[in-house]
């Protein structure tokens, strides 16, 4: 059969002959693959593999079973680590690789986390976890620490978790993952200081396949210790794997919805002079982290909208009066313009309950003088005083009676009219 050729200008190349390059290739592609993982073994490199430190140490109870997640979390995702790695682990006193498999040993690695089931006194010590590749190798030291539990500390193994009064909340079992193997049907009994939280406690509400304790509403007493306790079950044998949480209640700090105090609505001023229009706010007794106190103009920040600096926002002062927290932000002009008198000012308040606004318009003030006004008005007056001082002269003669004797026996006195 003739072989098909691909022609062209150069040299002719047969069919035949690409198929036997591209196997030459695919062979040398397997034999590098094989030689590489060939290399990733953990008996090899002992001496060459950095130290990289100590990760967080374990502190659990004896006789529970117990899990030790790899210290490299993040170290397999690196670009520049291969697909192909090997993670071991072995006891620092020892030179006994932990096995893959859990069937012929208390101790046995799955999912790179190294499992002890159950725990003795005499397992507690450093666990050395090695990571190699073909060109990496590095190690990390977990040290576990084991209690009897008629010896056991609170202080020591318990998880610490916070909630805030006033309101609901939850705590959490930590550290059960790897323990869970039916999620649906999951049970974790919760006790409070020893004494077990049952379904009729209606403070307390335990969802069946969670591992949340609700608290309905959380109150400065149900600080202290909580135990929630998970049943595990490994070859017929069942273990109890129990967590305690040491739970810190905060006292909610009180807030009230802000008040602003200033400005006035309208400020008066003449144009071109210089201008300070304060905005003060009441927060009551919140926390200062949450208050929050600026100025708008047209509905825009002062500094996008004069961007000179012609007006601008001064400092921002915070103080307390009688254990009341105020916030005082003056608006600042230098020379007040004509396009100012147009401008809405505005002043917002704002903390974690709500917020308000106060609105301030600066308006040109009147030049009107009193004592233009009144000189017309005083004319006037003078005019009607001057007609009553002469009407009044006019109306009201004087008495002038005869001296003679004869005329005033017996007769009265007669008014006369002033020369």
């Amino acid at each position: 059969m003739q072989n098909h050729r691909f022609l062209g200008p150069g040299p002719q190349i047969s069919f035949s002959g690409l198929q036997k390059l591209f196997g030459l290739f695919f062979f040398f592609c397997a034999l590098s693959v094989n030689v590489s993982a060939s290399t990733i073994q953990p008996e090899t490199n002992k001496g060459s593999c950095q130290y990289l430190g100590k990760y967080f140490p374990k502190l659990k109870e004896e006789g529970e079973p117990v899990v030790l997640n790899s210290p490299f979390p993040k170290l397999h995702n690196r670009v520049f680590f291969s697909l192909h790695y090997n993670l071991s682990w072995h006891k620092n006193d020892s030179e006994n690789i932990v096995p893959e498999t859990g069937n012929s040993s208390r101790m046995w690695t799955k999912d790179d986390a190294l499992w002890i089931v159950p725990t003795f006194l005499e397992d507690a010590g450093t666990y050395i976890c090695t990571f190699r590749n073909e060109s990496y190798c590095a190690t990390m030291s977990v040290e576990l620490k084991l209690f009897k539990k008629t010896e056991v500390s609170l202080q020591y193994i318990s998880y610490r978790q916070t909630l805030i009064s006033s309101g609901a909340g939850h705590l959490v079992c930590p550290e059960i993952s790897y323990f869970i193997q039916d999620k649906n049907n999951m049970e974790i009994k919760w006790y409070k200081d020893s004494v077990l939280l049952d379904q009729s406690n209606k403070k307390f509400s335990i969802l069946k396949g969670s591992i949340y304790c609700l608290i309905n509403n959380v109150t400065l007493d149900n600080s202290g210790y909580y135990t929630c306790e998970l049943p595990f079950v490994y070859e017929g044998v069942k273990y109890n794997i129990t967590r305690h949480v040491k739970l810190q209640v905060i006292k909610k700090k009180e807030e009230t919805m802000p008040v602003i105090i200033e400005p006035n609505k309208t400020v008066l001023t003449s144009l071109g002079s210089k201008l300070i229009i304060p905005c003060k706010a009441f927060f009551g007794l919140g926390s200062r982290s949450t208050m929050l106190l600026w100025w708008t103009a047209n509905n825009t920040f002062v500094n996008n909208v004069y961007k000179e600096g012609r007006v601008k926002e001064g400092q921002h002062l915070e103080y307390s009066e009688n254990n009341k927290s105020y916030i005082e932000v003056p608006l600042i002009f230098d020379s007040v313009e004509k396009k100012d008198l147009n401008t809405e000012f505005i002043c917002t308040a704002k903390n974690g309950l709500g917020y308000q606004t106060l609105q301030a318009r600066v308006k040109e003030e009147s030049t009107f003088s009193w004592g233009v006004a009144m000189a017309p008005l005083s004319l006037i007056l003078l005019v009607f005083v001057g007609i009553w001082i002469h009407r009044s002269w006019k109306q009201s003669p004087g008495k002038v009676c005869t001296t003679r004797k004869s005329k005033i026996i017996g007769q009265e006195c007669q008014p006369s009219t002033p020369y």
